[in-house]
């Protein structure tokens, strides 16, 4: 059992990691110009290939989009609650990286939770899930799957259950990633999941000055 779950978080990564170094390869052609900064994760700015929005219901129904968030740092985050590993961890890390940040940037920092399983993620269960990490992070739930789809879709995120021993103890694989806007809601990066807070404190930093 151990082993199934390393080699499906295995399975996480290659698919991060292969989508980044495509966009990767598709970032380095587009030329000269104003020096970009030196992210630690991998900068997407001015690529076409995601949805530049969401349209999503929070925990309480009420549909969430970028514009909710003007003036902060947004990480749109997917994954969900059954997750054994990848998804805590990453969670735990924002949560290190908002306090190293301190008070005053941290209010300027919202971190978003997609749940790619919004069959067994209740509205209930991510609104105890989600700000156990951090009162301030929002969970965000698909309203049907048809919504889910689009929007992995836009965001060219995988998702794929992965059946268990009995109905209900399904895993999900999914890519094991986030974006991030900057405070003017424009997207600009794409950070793999499980980096560690300092990355994420450098990174956030550089989009807040």
């Amino acid at each position: 059992m151990l082993k199934n779950r390393f080699a499906r978080v295995a399975r996480a990564a290659v698919m991060a990691c292969a989508l980044g170094a495509a966009l990767g390869g598709t970032l380095l052609m587009t030329g000269c110009g104003k020096q970009p900064p030196a992210f630690s994760n991998l900068d997407i700015t001015g690529n076409t290939q995601f949805a530049s929005d969401f349209s999503l219901p929070d925990t309480s129904g009420k549909i969430r989009t970028l514009a909710d968030y003007k003036g902060k740092v947004v990480v749109l985050f997917f994954g969900y609650t059954h997750c054994p590993d990848v998804c805590p961890t990453t969670m735990a890390e924002l949560s290190q990286a908002l306090q190293q940040l301190g008070p005053e940037d941290a209010k300027r920092v919202q971190v978003l939770f997609v749940t790619v399983d919004p069959e067994r993620d209740t509205p209930q269960l991510l609104a105890q899930y989600v700000p156990a990490f951090n009162p301030s992070f929002v969970g965000l739930r698909p309203a049907n799957e048809e919504q889910l789809a689009k929007l992995a879709k836009d965001f060219r995120v995988y998702y794929a259950k992965v059946p268990g021993k009995t109905p209900d103890s399904y895993t999900m694989d999914h890519t094991a990633a986030s974006y991030v806007f900057d405070t003017d809601g424009k997207l600009r990066l794409f950070a793999r999941d499980g980096q560690g807070a300092t990355p994420w404190v450098h990174d956030i930093k550089l989009l807040l000055d």
